[in-house]
């Protein structure tokens, strides 16, 4: 199958077309995000196909949880049937990216009030760079070689300039990233280095960053691979591929997942939409986005000021204000979650559109329930970063409030990896205080003293 592609913009009274090739992140005409859109309407029959992928038999392509479901997202417009026409352009971590499904982990389940079979968890932290990142980057590189590209930047709290080191690494290309000083965990600073990357560290924030990005993309021409990328989204869609297949495209009621700069809520949203205009379900899940309450700006325009999608006519005063008192007030983004640390998230309009289509909600943790929630995944033998907790958090408080009822399924997105970060691991424990430290014993060096305590 040849599906045929182009970039369109999001804004419907907009909506105008570029090639596929056109290397843009913004409309011309109006500045607004863009999406990829297909013309082709791929029959449900794949879903048997998609299954068959998953004996491999040693094609990185099957194997991989991204391109196995090559057909809903062949913007490359690859034979998908042909190894020798799809492996010469498709990227991949040699299959790794996406190798994720749902499971039960049963103490999360008692902690945040669920019955363990209705609350299903899913661990993108098990990616190859230890992120969903890794999602997004194979089809962002894949655009990219499509277009010939050299050099590609992003500015990053950490998960991205991972990822897009490691890609850029495997495929040869230069990868310059830009990042707030001292804003970024030391794990993911090890990887961003090692794996080559032009490291620039800037005094400020990951806000000030991504406006850097942006100035240099129109300036120098790079290929920015920041989720404000469509082609990124179209790789981070493929969560939720992953997630229905597993559940044999039986639709949970809710899908929960932490928000940072918005890509996971804007391809998530994209991907319902997607299968529900294909005649591939027949109903959508609600979505919930957990923001950390240090970096606030979804909840504090969705939920307390009332912007809203509105079919695409979204009250920019209402934005332009918001973001003017941020700076007026001089207020940064602060939370320990580093990873969602994000106080002028890009994909702010898509991701309005996502919640008006499922019905959504936007919560807010704070970094206190953000960090129990992670000590009890780490409690079931599992462990993620501190931005992931935010989706146990939050799924914890929309039980506790009766907006997730009893019998309803909820899936819950763990977005990176518990080393990510060791340091607010650590120091979580080293703090008896806290509710579920597990504070090291110091004991003389003799056996009574070791006796003594055991």
């Amino acid at each position: 199958m040849k599906a045929k592609a182009f970039q369109q913009c999001i804004i419907p009274s907009c909506g105008e077309t570029y090639d596929l090739h056109a290397l843009r992140t913004a409309c011309e005409k109006c500045g607004n995000l863009m999406d990829v859109r297909y013309a082709s309407k791929p029959s449900p029959t794949l879903k048997e196909v998609f299954d068959e992928r998953r004996n491999h038999r040693g094609d990185i392509f099957n194997e991989s949880g991204v391109w196995r479901f090559r057909e809903l997202i062949n913007f490359p417009g690859v034979d998908c049937d042909d190894y020798d026409a799809y492996s010469n352009i498709l990227v991949s971590l040699d299959g790794a990216e996406g190798r994720t499904k749902p499971f039960h982990l049963t103490r999360v389940a008692e902690y945040v009030g669920m019955r363990s079979e209705n609350l299903w968890l899913q661990f993108e932290g098990d990616n190859p760079t230890g992120s969903f990142k890794d999602n997004g980057m194979a089809t962002a590189f894949t655009h990219a070689k499509m277009l010939g590209v050299k050099r590609v930047a992003c500015a990053s709290t950490g998960n991205t300039s991972s990822s897009a080191a490691a890609f850029a690494a495997n495929e040869g290309i230069e990868a310059i990233v830009f990042m707030g000083e001292g804003k970024i965990a030391q794990g993911k600073l090890a990887q961003t280095l090692d794996y080559g990357a032009r490291v620039i560290q800037i005094r400020g924030d990951f806000d000030d960053a991504m406006k850097w990005v942006k100035e240099l993309v129109t300036r120098k021409g790079l290929y920015v691979v920041n989720s404000l990328n469509a082609f990124r989204l179209e790789g981070q869609k493929t969560m939720m591929y992953r997630l229905l297949a597993y559940l044999k495209w039986r639709m949970p009621d809710w899908i929960v997942f932490p928000g940072g700069n918005l890509g996971n809520t804007s391809a998530f949203g994209k991907a319902f939409k997607e299968l529900y205009d294909w005649g591939w379900i027949k109903k959508k899940p609600r979505m919930a986005v957990v923001n950390a309450e240090g970096a606030n700006t979804f909840y504090k325009l969705f939920t307390e000021l009332g912007v809203t999608w509105n079919g695409g006519r979204v009250d920019d005063d209402i934005i332009d204000s918001y973001y003017t008192d941020l700076e007026q007030q001089g207020r940064k983004a602060k939370t320990k979650a580093s990873a969602i640390e994000i106080l002028q998230p890009v994909n702010l309009k898509k991701a309005l559109r996502t919640l008006e289509y499922t019905d959504g909600v936007v919560v807010q943790a704070s970094d206190k329930e953000m960090l129990d929630a992670r000590a009890i995944v780490g409690r079931n033998g599992f462990g993620c970063e501190l931005a992931s907790a935010a989706t146990i958090a939050g799924i914890k408080q929309l039980v506790s409030e009766e907006r997730i009822q009893p019998d309803e399924t909820v899936v819950g997105i763990l977005t990176g990896h518990m080393l990510k970060d060791p340091d607010t691991i650590i120091q979580y424990h080293l703090s008896p205080g806290n509710t579920f430290s597990n504070t090291p014993h110091v004991v003389a060096n003799d056996l009574q003293s070791i006796l003594a305590i055991l």
